[in-house]
Order: structure tokens, then sequence, then C-alpha cells
């Protein structure tokens, strides 16, 4: 059994039922099971594309998927629930990224355990803090809490 961290986000249409509907998807694979869940977050998008604000959130999920095959249920997700893949860091109807899976490191092409701008984002450090403050990322080995005092109040994030 493997503990993994899950962050969903949604820009479009009613984002908080979107990242519902996505907690769900993920709660009804088989062999999942979701241990926590962080509040849901009100959050500045990233980038320079003109956009609505975000509902981001994160689920800690024992499975006994390995990384690649929770990839793919993932995104097929996603691809069930409407996201469209043609505009990059664009609105989106619903966004799930695997962040941390049992301290792995993994480098592949369409594959990065642990997400890799995850430390750089207030959006997914804050739910992620939420649920475990003391989680440390297996890379840059510092704590949840020390990466989000570090990243700052650049983005803004406001709980719902």
């Amino acid at each position: 059994m493997s503990l993994v961290y899950i962050g969903i986000g949604s820009n479009i249409g009613d984002a908080v039922s979107n990242c519902k509907k996505g907690i769900e998807e993920i709660e009804g694979i088989k062999g999942n099971r979701i241990v926590s869940l962080s509040s849901f977050y009100r959050t500045e998008p990233i980038g320079q594309i003109k956009q609505d604000w975000f509902i981001n959130c994160v689920v800690k999920i024992e499975t006994f998927l390995m990384p690649h095959p929770l990839l793919a249920v993932l995104q097929g997700i996603e691809e069930k629930l409407g996201r469209n893949r043609n505009t990059g860091w664009g609105p989106r109807i619903i966004d799930i990224d695997i962040l941390l899976f049992n301290g792995l490191i993994v480098n592949e092409k369409g594959l990065n355990i642990p997400h890799p701008r995850m430390h750089e984002r207030r959006f997914v450090l804050e739910p992620l803090s939420e649920i475990d403050e003391n989680l440390i990322h297996p890379l840059i080995k510092k704590s949840v809490r020390r990466l989000l005092d570090e990243v700052g109040n650049i983005q803004r994030v406001e709980p719902l």
C-alpha cells in the first residue's frame, strides 16, 4: 500500500463541484482509499494567460497502484470530466496531479515525482501543509511547512 498526495484544481464552470467530482472519481478507483482531504482554496492563476481564479485542494490516498498505472487512471478521470489539454497553463475544467508518491523520485517522460514545481506553488503547499506540514520533500529535503514559508505570499491563496 502506497501513500500518495494528489493535487486537484479547476477554474471552468462550477470549480468546487468539478473538484468534488474528481475526488469522488479518485475514491472510486478500486484499491484506493482517501485518507485525508484538505480544505478548498481559491487561488490566483499563474502565468500570462488571463483566466479565472482556481479552486484547489489536495487529497492523500492509500493505493495499491504503482505510479504509471495511477497516472493513467488519473488522466482517464480528467478526460472523463472534460479536460482539454490544448492550452498549457490555461483554463481547465479539472487538473489532477500526483504530487508525492511514498517518497519516490521518478524522472521520466510524462511522469515526474515529486511534481517538479510543487515547491514553488503556494496553491499546492497551502493545502498540502494542512494535511501534513511535516512531510519532507524527497529531493529538496525540506518540510512542506518550510517550503510554504519560503515561497511567501507572491501568489494569493484564500481558504473558502
